[in-house]
This record gives C-alpha cells, sequence and structure tokens, in this order.
C-alpha cells in the first residue's frame, strides 16, 4: 500500500514542479523577447544598412533547454504543435504541453492504480488523461478564432477608413492594432510590428493567414496581396469584404441554433455513461471493480469505449455544418 502511496505523491509532486517549471520558461521567453526588442529599437544603425538587412524577430523556442530545443526543431510536428499553441494564444513551448499530458496521464494512472484497478487498465484508462491538455487547446483556439471573425468586420471598417482617408495599409493595420481591443487587436498589432521589423507586407500577411487560418481572414489576405500585385481600389474591396463577413457570422449564428438540439443530445449521451459508472461505483462498488478485474468485464469495458468514442465522432459530423 505505501508503494501506491508514494507513486501518487512523486507524480503529484512531478505535476507541480512542470507547473512551475512551465510558468518560469513563460517569464524567461517573455523577459528574452522584451530585451531582443529592445535592442534593435535602440540599436544605432545607419538607414543603408538597415534597408539592406531587414531585421526580423527571433523564432520562439520549442524547449526552454538549449540541447532538447536544438534536436526538436528538427521535427516537423513540433513545428505543427508550436503552431497550435501560437493560434490557441497559449505561451506554452510543445516539449513543455507534451509533458504537461503525460504528466496528467501519470497523475490519473497512479489515481487508479491506487484504487486498486490494475496497472494496465490504470495505464489504458489513465491514458485519457491525455486528451484534457489537447481539449484545452483546441477549444481555446476555436474561442480565439470566433471572436476574431466577430470582431473582422469592424476592423475592416477601420482599415477602409483609414484608407480613404489616405493613410497606407501598413498605417491602417497599425490603426487596428491601436484602436480595437483583443484578439484581433494583438493579431494586426503584431502584423504591424513584424512590418517595422522589417517583414514586407506579403510576409506578415502570411503569418496572420497561418495564426489565424479561417476562411474569412484568407479572403482578406488575398485581397490585400493582388491589390498589391495589380492595384485597384482596396477600400472598395475591403467594404464588401466586410459586408460578406457579417453575413457570414449571422447565417452561422443561425445554424449554431438550429443545431443546439443535436449538440446538446450529444454532450448527454457522451457524458451518460461516464458519469452513471461513477455514480453505480460509489453506491457499490464491489459489482463495477468487476469491469476492471475480470477479462470479460474488461473486453466489456474497452468495446464499450470505442463504440462511444464512434457515436461521439458521428454526432459531431452530424450537428457540425461548414459554412
Amino acid at each position: 500500500m505505501w508503494i501506491l502511496t508514494a507513486s501518487v505523491f512523486v507524480a503529484v509532486f512531478a505535476g507541480a514542479t512542470l507547473a512551475l517549471w512551465l510558468l518560469r520558461g513563460s517569464r524567461e521567453r517573455q523577459a528574452k523577447q522584451a530585451l531582443a526588442r529592445l535592442e534593435v529599437l535602440t540599436a544605432e544603425t545607419p538607414v543603408s544598412q538597415a534597408e539592406s538587412r531587414p531585421v526580423v524577430r527571433p523564432e520562439e523556442p520549442f524547449s526552454s533547454i538549449p540541447w532538447l530545443d536544438r534536436w526538436l526543431r528538427r521535427l516537423d510536428a513540433f513545428g505543427r504543435l508550436r503552431l497550435l499553441l501560437q493560434q490557441a494564444q497559449l505561451d506554452w513551448t510543445p516539449a513543455g504541453f507534451l509533458a504537461g499530458c503525460a504528466a496528467c496521464w501519470l497523475a490519473l494512472a497512479a489515481v487508479l492504480w491506487l484504487r486498486s484497478a490494475g496497472i494496465v487498465p490504470s495505464l489504458l484508462f489513465g491514458s485519457a488523461a491525455l486528451l484534457l491538455p489537447w481539449i484545452y487547446v483546441f477549444r481555446k483556439r476555436a474561442r480565439h478564432f470566433e471572436a476574431f471573425e466577430q470582431m473582422l468586420p469592424e476592423a475592416l471598417d477601420l482599415i477602409v477608413a483609414a484608407l480613404r482617408a489616405g493613410h497606407g495599409v501598413t498605417a491602417a493595420m497599425g490603426a487596428v492594432g491601436k484602436e480595437m481591443a483583443d484578439p484581433i487587436g494583438r493579431e494586426f498589432r503584431q502584423c504591424f510590428e513584424e512590418q517595422n521589423f522589417g517583414l514586407d507586407l506579403r510576409a506578415s500577411l502570411e503569418n496572420l493567414a497561418s495564426r489565424v487560418p479561417t476562411q474569412d481572414v484568407r479572403m482578406i489576405v488575398t485581397a490585400f496581396l493582388v491589390q498589391r500585385e495589380s492595384g485597384g481600389n482596396l477600400a472598395e474591396v475591403l467594404d464588401r469584404a466586410a459586408a460578406i463577413v457579417r453575413e457570414r457570422f449571422r447565417l452561422k449564428r443561425q445554424v449554431q441554433v438550429n443545431t443546439a438540439q443535436g449538440r446538446l443530445t450529444g454532450w448527454i449521451l457522451g457524458l451518460l455513461p461516464p458519469v452513471l459508472g461513477v455514480l453505480l461505483y460509489l453506491a457499490n462498488p464491489d459489482n463495477i471493480r468487476l469491469l476492471w478485474t475480470h477479462p470479460t468485464g474488461l473486453k466489456m469495458l474497452y468495446t464499450a469505449s470505442v463504440l462511444m468514442v464512434i457515436g461521439i465522432l458521428i454526432i459531431r459530423k452530424i450537428v457540425k455544418v461548414r459554412l
């Protein structure tokens, strides 16, 4: 018994240490980025040299450990994971995020093992905790995109007003970053700062489209780039684009209202089996314990878990409407 207790203590202690390490690494990265930006802004470089050698921002690290950061940069999967964390507006490194997933898995597995679930079922069902950080990241990413699209028509109206007043595209983006709230203010402010650091308009807009890869943003970026290459009345194009974005957002809200019952049904059907299982375990632990102590019970539990996942995916596919 003392071995199980020690295992739980080690798992909880490792999780707390990992959380403090992630917080410390996040603050150190913010301080380094601020110092690098101050060095660039205060550098006394001649104009001719600055034009011939544009200054760009240093890339975000994959890990706060130097040797691990160099090794992870060779893997494309970690680059996609870092982009996912940036899209969710999370100041986490990919290595720290995966370490947090592993800590959640070990913590839940230790708790299940402490409840006499057996080593194999504990590791198997403890792996469900791996999904919790991913669910949090994807939900935060979706909320960020939704808030961005909701504020996009107002940002386009501000850009149109700035262009018609005689300002350039870069100045119009700077006005959006200064006048509007986050998250759209932060994204356009980053575009404006990237151009000040030496990136051209195309590169900064492509970075915006990679951070917010929605259909509306890709349409706006295409309008900017086409106008830059072939010319034309950009203010009129963006004015029409703002009207289209407003109409699409209204239709999306209407679809959410019409599919609310289906989504609620999916939540109820997905949460009913585990909640009912917990209640039955609290009422009569001996009967429910047979599911992970008897071979037939394990087969039933594995089959039910797979069928639940398939059913949730089918319901999600039915109620999700792409506009």
